[in-house]
């Protein structure tokens, strides 16, 4: 680090000790990040082909109202979507509140009473529980007459092949695979592995529906699980694919067929895709989905400094400091509930906006623990912005993610460091 970027540091109140550390790590990470850069422009081409084949131009960028008929910006919009995912068809709609509300109309799109849902890579994340009814809620899949039934990963981490197939009969409608970990201390899956699941899964019953949560893991690797026989892919715009620009919004890319059950679900039967008006959201979503690569790689490297640099000093962080990545998420099992909160503190005070806003745990809705939640975004709950959160209770995991410049990610692993410190809380 040089003299004056090191001054700089300094005169915000980061311990000289602290700094030479992150410099430390920083510098074994050369070809680590080279490499990401290397996935980074493929992925930034392969978004940049699709625009220019879908002759995006600058008249789609005038936005809709009302019911949104003929909304051509739009259109092109959802058909890029397509050729990135390379999927038949894609529904990308600011209506779509956030990545939950698309799982949700995925599922209730294309789910009808007595169907079952099968999660074969254990519980989903916890906001799915209202939804399909782990959790009693009015309006839940179970009140509409879908079933639900997991299998848990091996202790390894890697999918039960003997008992998903005992599980799928009948019924089985959905196969429902979460990429990223959530709240749990597991693997993140390559999209190689959910391809080799689905393979699995369709051999048994080529019909099955298998869909996939891709939340955190969109442009992490040059392919998607659609690439390797997803039938629907979802995520949120405030995440990955919104490059930071996406006001809110989320997409489901997939076969036609699934595209359009999930769009009758969104808007009504009958009307679909056809209306659900832009409100001037296309350039945000468009820009957005070109500084995406970019912006994913930049997250993915704040990730990796933030495992070498906990790891470095006794913390379990998952994945490791040596393993591939396949999302941006980066956990750190930090050993109890003081070490959660101070980290959470130095993520919001290297925040740009309420910086000066403590977090503390609260009853959010959705969770069945306190959760603590550390954003200080442009875009309110933008995750692929600088954040942290984490439920309080064991093994006590904090969770980090995002970063629209690595620079910034850097600089909040810093501060983490430095409340960490500052509350004599870790042992150098």
């Amino acid at each position: 680090m040089n003299k004056e970027l090191f001054d700089f540091y300094t005169s915000m109140n980061i311990d000289k000790k602290v700094l030479e550390y992150c410099d430390s790590i920083e510098e074994r990470l050369t070809k680590r990040f080279r490499d990401i850069d290397k996935v980074c422009e493929i992925n930034q081409i392969k978004v940049i082909k699709a625009m220019q084949d879908n002759r995006l131009n600058e008249a789609h960028f005038a936005g809709s109202t009302g019911y949104g008929y003929t909304d051509e910006g739009r259109d092109a919009l959802e058909a890029i979507y397509a050729d990135v995912f390379h999927t038949e068809d894609a529904l990308v709609r600011s209506q779509i509140v956030c990545g939950t509300h698309a799982l949700a109309t995925a599922l209730f799109g294309n789910l009808r009473p007595g169907d079952e849902i099968l999660a074969p890579a254990g519980k989903p994340y916890d906001t799915l529980d209202s939804i399909i009814g782990i959790t009693p809620a009015r309006g839940s899949l179970a009140e509409y007459g879908v079933s639900y039934r997991q299998v848990d990963l091996l202790p390894d981490g890697s999918f039960d092949y003997d008992n998903i197939r005992k599980a799928i009969n009948g019924k089985t409608k959905l196969v429902e695979i979460q990429r990223s970990k959530g709240y749990a201390v597991r693997p993140t899956f390559s999209c190689e592995k959910i391809g080799e699941l689905i393979s699995f899964v369709k051999s048994i019953n080529p019909d099955i529906i298998c869909m996939v949560d891709n939340c955190y893991g969109e442009f992490v690797q040059t392919v998607e699980p659609s690439d390797f026989g997803a039938d629907m892919v979802v995520g949120s715009l405030i995440k990955n694919p919104g490059g930071g620009l996406a006001p809110i919004g989320g997409y489901i890319c997939g076969k036609k067929e699934y595209v359009e059950n999930a769009s009758y679900r969104l808007t009504t039967p009958g009307l679909g895709k056809e209306v659900g008006a832009s409100l001037n959201n296309t350039r945000a979503f468009a820009q957005g989905l070109f500084l995406s690569p970019s912006v994913t790689a930049n997250a993915l490297k704040g990730a990796i400094f933030a495992a070498n640099c906990y790891e470095g000093l006794g913390f379990k962080s998952v994945p490791n400091s040596t393993e591939p990545r396949y999302d941006i998420i980066q956990a750190v099992e930090l050993g109890n509930e003081e070490r959660v909160c101070a980290f959470c503190e130095g993520i919001q005070a290297a925040a740009p906006v309420d910086s000066y806003v403590t977090p503390v745990p609260w009853d959010m809705p959705g969770y069945d623990s306190p959760v603590i939640m550390a954003a200080g975004a442009f875009v309110s709950g933008s995750s692929i912005e600088l954040s942290a959160d984490a439920p309080i209770r064991e093994p006590y995991a904090v969770y980090f993610q995002g970063g629209l410049t690595y620079q910034h990610a850097k600089y909040g692993i810093i501060v983490s460091l430095q409340k960490m410190v500052e509350k004599n809380l870790i042992v150098w």
